[in-house]
């Protein structure tokens, strides 16, 4: 069971890592286009629109975590 708990805390703290932000928007990403794709969406649509969700995902991560610095 420690080799599994052991499994589980890599797992998660590899995908997690150190900002939930920032997994939670990239699987959103890939969940909408992987939605597209399954609808036959064009794939240049499918790969603009998911590349655009993964930088806004990043970009919002980044502005709420400045906002939030004590360092002002």
């Amino acid at each position: 069971m420690t080799v599994l708990r052991g499994v589980g805390r890599f797992v998660y703290d590899f995908v997690i890592g150190d900002d939930w932000k920032i997994a939670a928007g990239v699987v959103g990403a890939l969940l909408l286009g992987a939605l597209l794709v399954v609808t036959d969406a064009p794939p240049a649509v499918t790969a603009l629109v998911t590349a655009g969700l993964l930088g806004a995902a990043f970009t919002a991560a980044m502005v709420i975590d400045v906002r939030r610095s004590p360092h002002r």
